[in-house]
């Protein structure tokens, strides 16, 4: 008997231990969804197919990475807000072009969305200590450009890319206007015990008591919660309480350590919004709260923005 008990003890030790060995070495794996299933990596369409003006955009990170983007534009010459928009963390960027015609008719704003590296036409393989590279990358492209208004730049971030865009906004001070944070995740620490509970007993991040045997070897750690408290341009968070990915209570810790040091931050909840579908689910008053929260923080477009659309239309026509 003691010898089966030692047996089993054993066996069960061993494959806990190839376990984490295994989720170890896969993390990437497991942190980011480039491709969605069954689907191919390329994109399955361009903005044009939606009605949409834009610019194919290369750009090279500080490691040597080469990235795809896509600058649209609500007209040519257009040279007021621009978003700098970080998906979500499945798929690619074509996946968000619906929400994206949306973002320019309600804001009338040009946007820029980056494909992280890994993603969509980019290269190289996807980690934190990379993607922030490349989010900087976009950032700096954007205000070497003459055809924008580079005092009016705000990051929009969604889950993922709401910790990646804070990351920028702490890093950039007076390059970001302000940022906005829809769904997003206080720490792949804390997510990784949302979706699968048994890693509650190795990982964790906020409010975790004890010490989490694996958090040392995260290399994706994403700690949404330590980099918001630095950040000091205006925040809006926008949380749907229907989250079925991210619990809501994310949202509510985020604002409030914000909050702390920043009186510029603005909390909107979305009581039927689900993690991809707030913006559907909020219809009008989604819009009208970021229309109103950019009223409030960024510079006035210029005369000029207007004067210039209406000879666009005139030479177009």
């Amino acid at each position: 008997m003691v010898s089966y008990l030692n047996v089993l003890v054993y066996g069960v030790g061993g494959m806990v231990v190839a376990g984490m060995a295994l989720l170890v070495a896969l993390q990437e794996k497991l942190v980011y969804v480039p491709v969605l299933p069954g689907l191919p990596k390329s994109y399955p369409f361009t903005p044009d197919r939606v009605g949409l003006l834009y610019e194919d955009v290369w750009l090279t990170s500080s490691d040597g990475v080469r990235l795809h983007s896509w600058l649209i534009k609500p007209f040519p010459s257009f040279r007021g807000l621009t978003i700098l928009f970080f998906q979500e963390n499945a798929g690619n960027i074509a996946h968000r072009l619906e929400y994206i015609q949306k973002m320019i008719q309600k804001l009338n704003c040009n946007v820029f969305m980056l494909s992280y590296r890994g993603y969509g036409a980019s290269d190289g393989y996807p980690s934190q200590h990379g993607i922030t590279k490349d989010a900087q990358a976009a950032l700096d492209h954007l205000t070497q450009r003459t055809d924008i208004d580079t005092r009016r730049i705000v990051v929009y971030g969604r889950s993922l890319g709401g910790a990646i865009g804070s990351i920028l906004a702490r890093n950039n001070p007076d390059k970001v206007s302000a940022i906005i944070l829809e769904n997003t995740f206080t720490s792949i620490l804390d997510m990784a015990g949302v979706l699968l509970p048994f890693l509650k007993w190795f990982l964790g991040g906020n409010g975790t008591k004890g010490f989490k045997i694996l958090n040392c070897v995260v290399r994706s750690p994403w700690s949404t919660i330590d980099v918001i408290g630095e950040i000091n341009q205006p925040i809006l968070f926008l949380s749907g309480l229907q989250d079925e990915m991210v619990p809501p209570s994310h949202m509510r810790m985020l604002y409030e350590k914000a909050i702390e040091h920043n009186r510029r931050c603005l909390f909107i909840e979305f009581p039927s919004g689900m993690h991809m579908d707030t913006w559907i689910s909020g219809g009008d008053r989604y819009w009208r709260i970021i229309q109103l929260f950019l009223g409030k923080n960024i510079p006035a477009r210029q005369e000029h923005d207007l004067h210039q659309k209406v000879n666009d239309d005139g030479a177009a026509r």
